[in-house]
């Protein structure tokens, strides 16, 4: 699989990723072995980067992630985590003893003594601004905690304050066929500042599968069924913000752009990958055959500028004066 140089690390990452929110078991029952399953199939189809977190299921993924590599010492693999959400989201809580003791704990879970890259995972918008924080950050990479830091966002604006920061390597940001805005501002000033982008979300929790009807009944403990109208977390996580409704109708229409051979799910991801600015995109996989036809996507031609611009049109007329305003 084609790699890209991972902004101002100096590594490299694959072009298309692998989320592993779900091997935390927050998107409903994930069992150890099929958790092993996904993490195979996506090495073996060339997948280099993998994206996880201190809290999904409160270190479950990054202890899955430490078995797998512990028994592959020959695979090269770029893992990243993240942390900051397993405390009140308060301003106050982003200080040095903190980002030690968080740190401590993933790189336990993980198995390392440095961690590749570290992100803030969603911090108040005002820890973007704060000085402070991002010089306890460069005191974890002075003392070979970590490898390179992060921020993963919800907004753009946040993005941009992120982007600004010298020691920043990557930003994660939501976009996807139903999410544009970022490549608006966001993806050009990356690329200005040789920052990486991250790409998650790519498939507005599976809404651009073309799976889902309006029917569709998900777990009782999957987000998509506790953090619909944002109960739990921003609402921008689940379904990209989109109204269940209006997203599955758009998502009819996305499907039937699909070209021959492309299924909606690598239609998304192969527009992802399109886009200037992209470092890698992150979805998610539940079995190893998703796994497969996630990388798969990176291997499909380059989509035309008449399908291009259908996935716009689509954006504009039905998704668009929904999500801009707010991310």
């Amino acid at each position: 699989m084609d790699e890209r140089e991972f902004g101002r690390s100096g590594q490299h990452a694959s072009v298309i990723g692998l989320g592993t929110w779900q091997l935390g078991a927050d998107w409903g029952d994930v069992d150890d072995k099929e958790a092993l399953a996904v993490l195979e199939a996506a090495a073996e189809s060339g997948v280099t980067f993998f994206d996880t977190a201190d809290v999904y299921g409160d270190g479950r993924s990054e202890q899955t992630i430490a078995g797998f590599l512990g028994g592959r010492p020959d695979l090269h693999v770029l893992v990243a985590t993240k942390m900051g959400r397993r405390v009140d989201q308060i301003p106050e809580n982003y200080v040095l003893d903190n980002f030690r003791a968080w740190n401590d704990r993933s790189r336990r879970n993980l198995g390392v003594d440095r961690i590749d890259l570290v992100q803030l995972h969603c911090p108040p918008t005002p820890v973007y601004s704060t000085d402070e924080v991002f010089d306890a950050l460069d005191t974890l990479v002075e003392e070979e905690r970590i490898a390179h830091y992060g921020v993963s966002v919800e907004t753009c604006a946040e993005a941009l304050t992120a982007i600004a920061r010298p020691g920043v390597a990557s930003v994660q940001i939501i976009l996807n066929p139903f999410r544009m805005k970022p490549l608006y501002e966001v993806l050009p000033a990356a690329r200005e500042a040789g920052v990486g982008i991250i790409a998650r979300v790519p498939l507005a929790s599976g809404l651009l599968s073309g799976k889902y009807t309006k029917d569709t009944v998900f777990p009782e403990n999957d987000h998509r069924t506790y953090n619909r109208h944002g109960e739990s977390f921003d609402q921008g996580e689940t379904f990209s913000g989109v109204d269940y409704a209006t997203g599955v109708e758009a998502a009819a229409e996305f499907s039937a752009l699909a070209p021959e051979g492309c299924t909606p799910a690598q239609l998304a991801l192969r527009w992802i990958v399109q886009q200037p600015g992209v470092t890698t995109v992150i979805p998610g996989a539940r079995s190893p055959e998703q796994a497969r036809a996630n990388a798969a996507a990176a291997r499909l031609p380059e989509l035309s500028e008449e399908t291009l611009a259908a996935i716009r049109d689509l954006y504009e007329r039905r998704i668009k004066e929904q999500v801009e305003g707010r991310w």
